[in-house]
C-alpha cells in the first residue's frame, strides 16, 4: 500500500489508534475471512456467524456515537477497514454497506427509540442490514420507484420489488426506499425500516453476478407487508432528501474500495512478473513489462492522492455532491483500466479463477455500475460547470 504518511492529505490525521485498528483489521481478515473466501464464493454467501466476529472485534459501526453505545470513531477507520478488506481481496463480507451506507441513515435520521432498537444489535453484529434502493426497470432513477407504502391506521403497508440488493439474504433490517404519495414525485419518497421476519416480505433468489461471488445480493419482494408507522425514518416525504444527503459518502466508499483494488492488483502483479520467467527470463526483465508497471503505477500514486484528499475533505465535512461523483467516476474507470492491464501481464494465467487477477477483473467491473452509474456521475459533475 503507497505511504500515504508521507504524501498524502491524511498524513497528519493518522494516530496511534489508526495504526493499532489497521492491524486489528488485518488480522481479523487474514485469519477469518481469508482462508474460507473461496468456499463462500463457491456458496454465494457469508456466514451470519462471520458478522458476530466482526462485531466483536470491533469492526462494525465503529462510527457511531458513544451515547448510542458505539466506538464514537471518526471515518477514517471505516477507511482503514475498506482497505484491509480489499487487501485480502475479501468481496464477500457486506461490511461496508452495514458501515457506511446504512447506518448513516438510522445514526442521523431515526429517532433515539428507533436507535435505541436497532444500533446497539448493528455494532454487536446481530443485525445485519441491508438498503432497498433499486428495482427492475428504474437503476439509477430514485425518483422513479413504485414500490408503495400506504398509511393504515398506525402502520405502513409496503408492496413492491426491489432488486441487486447486497445482505439481501442476511440481512434482518432492510431500509426500503419507498413512495408514501405517489402523485408527488420526489417529495413522495420516504424511507421505511423493514425487519425480516415481516410478513409477506419475501427474499427472492441469491442472483448469480459476474464477479463478488461470496456477497448475498439478491430480490426482495413485499407483498402487503405491515410495519408501525414508528418504523419510518425521519418523516414522510423526506426520503428523496435523505438519499442525496447520504450518497456522496456511498461514493467516496466505492472510491476506497476502488483504490484498495488497483493496490491489491499492482502487489500481486509485480510479484508475479518477478517469478514468473519466458524467454529464459523474468517477465519484470522486458521494457515492455517495466514500462506498463511504471504507468500503472504512475496512475495508482495520483489516484491514491486524491482519493485521500476527498477522504480529508469528507472528515472536515467539505466534500461536494460533485467531488464525490469525480472520485467514484475515475477512479472506478481507473480500478477496470489498471486490472485488465495487470491480467495482460499474466499471459493466459490472468485468466484462470485460481489466480487473484482473475477475481479481480471479475469483482471490478460493478464498480462502474452500482452507487449510480459514471454516466450518472458525469452529469452530475456537468450540472456544476
Amino acid at each position: 500500500m503507497w505511504e500515504r504518511s508521507k504524501v498524502t492529505a491524511l498524513a497528519s490525521l493518522y494516530t496511534p489508534e489508526h495504526t493499532m485498528f489497521r492491524d486489528t483489521c488485518r488480522r481479523f481478515f487474514e485469519k477469518e475471512v481469508k482462508p474460507h473466501h473461496a468456499q463462500w464464493e463457491e456458496e454465494g454467501l457469508v456466514p451470519k456467524a462471520l458478522w458476530r466476529k466482526a462485531g466483536e472485534q470491533g469492526l462494525l459501526c465503529m462510527d457511531v456515537a458513544e451515547e448510542d453505545g458505539g466506538a464514537g470513531a471518526d471515518w477514517l477507520h471505516n477507511v482503514i477497514l475498506i482497505e484491509e478488506q480489499g487487501r485480502v481481496l475479501a468481496t464477500g463480507p457486506g461490511f461496508s454497506l452495514h458501515n457506511d451506507i446504512t447506518s448513516p441513515y438510522i445514526r442521523h435520521y431515526a429517532t433515539e427509540a428507533q436507535k435505541q432498537r436497532w444500533l446497539p444489535k448493528m455494532i454487536s453484529g446481530e443485525m445485519i442490514t441491508a438498503i432497498a434502493m433499486t428495482e427492475p426497470g428504474t437503476g439509477s432513477d430514485l425518483q422513479s420507484v413504485r414500490t408503495s407504502a400506504r398509511k393504515d391506521g398506525d402502520e405502513y403497508v409496503i408492496n413492491g420489488a426491489k432488486t441487486f440488493i447486497t445482505n439481501g439474504q442476511n440481512a434482518d433490517l432492510i431500509i426500503v426506499v419507498c413512495k408514501t404519495d405517489p402523485g408527488a414525485g420526489a417529495k413522495g419518497t420516504s424511507l421505511i425500516c423493514v425487519e425480516g421476519d415481516r410478513a409477506g416480505f419475501k427474499r427472492g433468489r441469491n442472483l448469480e453476478k459476474v464477479g463478488l461471488k461470496a456477497q448475498d445480493t439478491s430480490e426482495l419482494f413485499f407483498d402487503n407487508v405491515r410495519v408501525p408507522a414508528e418504523n419510518l425514518l425521519g418523516g414522510e416525504g423526506m426520503g428523496f432528501i435523505q438519499l442525496m444527503q447520504q450518497l456522496p459518502q456511498e461514493r467516496l466508499v466505492i472510491a476506497v474500495q476502488a483504490i484498495a483494488a488497483i493496490e491489491a492488483a499492482l502487489e500481486h502483479t509485480i510479484a508475479y512478473v518477478k517469478e514468473r520467467k519466458a524467454f529464459g527470463k523474468p517477465i519484470i526483465d522486458f521494457q515492455n513489462t517495466r514500462f506498463k508497471l511504471a504507468e500503472l503505477k504512475t496512475k495508482a500514486t495520483v489516484a491514491r492522492v486524491f482519493v485521500d484528499e476527498c477522504v480529508a475533505k469528507h472528515l472536515r465535512k467539505e466534500l461536494d455532491v460533485a467531488g464525490a461523483a469525480m472520485a467514484k467516476y475515475w477512479t472506478t474507470d481507473l480500478q477496470c483500466e489498471v486490472v485488465d492491464e495487470c491480467l495482460q501481464l499474466h499471459g493466459g494465467y490472468g485468466y484462470m479463477w485460481e489466480y487473484p487477477i482473475a477475481r479481480l477483473y471479475a469483482d471490478s467491473r460493478v464498480q462502474k455500475i452500482y452507487g449510480g452509474t459514471n454516466e450518472i456521475m458525469k452529469e452530475l459533475i456537468g450540472r456544476t460547470l
